[in-house]
């Protein structure tokens, strides 16, 4: 394992936030958001959780992992999933950061505080100062770093977590699609004060929405039901569901170089690889995380390369076209990594973030050579 020997790490820890997701700025290098929560984003109860009453096998997380290894994050998470009516009560604040890099390292630009845990974010499309991040509290907002104050906007539909959110990437639309544990879809106009509409379908909670960068109106869902589905807003409903796992699916992505692309990262530490023409086997499977996998995301710069992060405190790097596929593992974590992102401006530069209350911008070895 590596420890992102491929240039220096810049490295900021922010006591009492733990991070959910990070996203590069689409416009301005070097600029990073991060959504983040008090308490691991679950409950204020985490001191008196033992390790006896977590149990040997929690939704959300794979068993693989022994009991030795397990965090006090962990615990928290069995505690949330065990005890979720407690925990929404319990639960801590939340704080969106926007950090720049300079030469010494990462430098906190703004933060904006919310009153519910962060859980994911997005940048504008059309507007280099917004963002929209979701929260706990079933709840959407809209921000401006141009002004260090609460948000322009709140959207208060869903009646759980919304744990997903992310904004159109093709030009002649400019939306926003959320997705909840309350098993719905919302479809968002930023200067609309209400949704548009509401796709239901999932039989258990929403992890995961993410736009077709090809595909106008087109975004695909990640569940706890373990489907992945492909939905068009021209229809709203669904157009495909993918039976993609026999366990949780908590991240997708798309392919930035084939329309017909996605992956999947699942609890069952495994990721697949989806050709929408033909969903009846995966067109690629990737093994080596030891715990449920987080987060993934395709390279901008390569076509066959991606990236994931997972609750066994590691982000891997992959190339499956290649009969050795995994190309390196970065263990610079002392917990979960949720939240992980690769930059648009750079092809090396790498951000994530994990409940050890640490964000980290680095050049992982294996970007850094050539293919």
């Amino acid at each position: 394992m590596s420890a992102a020997r491929g240039g220096a790490v810049r490295s900021l820890r922010v006591p009492g936030r733990h991070g959910y997701a990070a996203e590069f700025s689409p416009y301005l290098p070097g600029r990073l958001a991060c959504a983040t929560a008090q308490h691991y984003g679950i409950a204020g109860c985490v001191p008196a959780v033992r390790l006896e009453d977590a149990p040997e096998q929690t939704p959300g997380v794979s068993p693989r992992v022994p009991t030795r290894n397990r965090s006090r994050a962990f615990l928290a998470f069995s505690c949330l999933r065990r005890n979720t009516n407690i925990c929404r009560q319990l639960r801590g604040c939340g704080t969106l950061l926007i950090l720049d890099q300079n030469e010494s390292g990462l430098r906190l630009f703004r933060s904006f505080d919310w009153n519910d845990g962060l859980f994911d974010v997005t940048w504008s499309e059309n507007n280099e100062h917004i963002l929209v991040t979701c929260s706990g509290d079933g709840s959407l907002q809209l921000w401006d770093t141009a002004r260090a104050a609460g948000p322009l906007q709140v959207y208060k539909e869903h009646t759980q977590e919304v744990y997903s959110v992310d904004w159109s990437q093709t030009r002649c639309e400019q939306l926003v699609v959320s997705g909840s544990w309350d098993q719905t879809i919302k479809l968002w106009d930023p200067t609309v004060g209400k949704s548009l509409c509401t796709f239901r379908g999932h039989e258990s909670v929403i992890y995961s929405t993410i736009w077709s960068p090809h595909i106008p109106g087109c975004f695909a869902s990640a569940s706890g039901d373990q489907t992945l589905r492909i939905w068009d807003v021209k229809t709203t409903g669904v157009r495909t569901v993918v039976p993609a796992h026999q366990a949780e699916i908590l991240s997708c992505d798309w392919c930035k170089y084939n329309e017909n692309l996605l992956v999947t990262g699942a609890v069952d530490c495994s990721l697949r690889g989806w050709d929408l023409r033909n969903v009846r086997q995966p067109v690629f499977e990737l093994l080596g995380h030891t715990y449920a996998i987080r987060r993934v995301k395709f390279s901008p710069f390569h076509a066959s390369v991606l990236a994931s992060c997972s609750y066994d405190f590691t982000v891997r790097f992959w190339n499956f076209s290649k009969p050795d596929p995994l190309l390196e593992t970065v263990e610079h974590h002392t917990e979960f990594t949720c939240g992980l992102d690769l930059s648009l401006q750079s092809p090396t530069q790498v951000a994530d973030c994990a409940w050890d209350e640490t964000i980290k911008i680095y050049d992982p070895i294996c970007l850094t050579m050539p293919a």
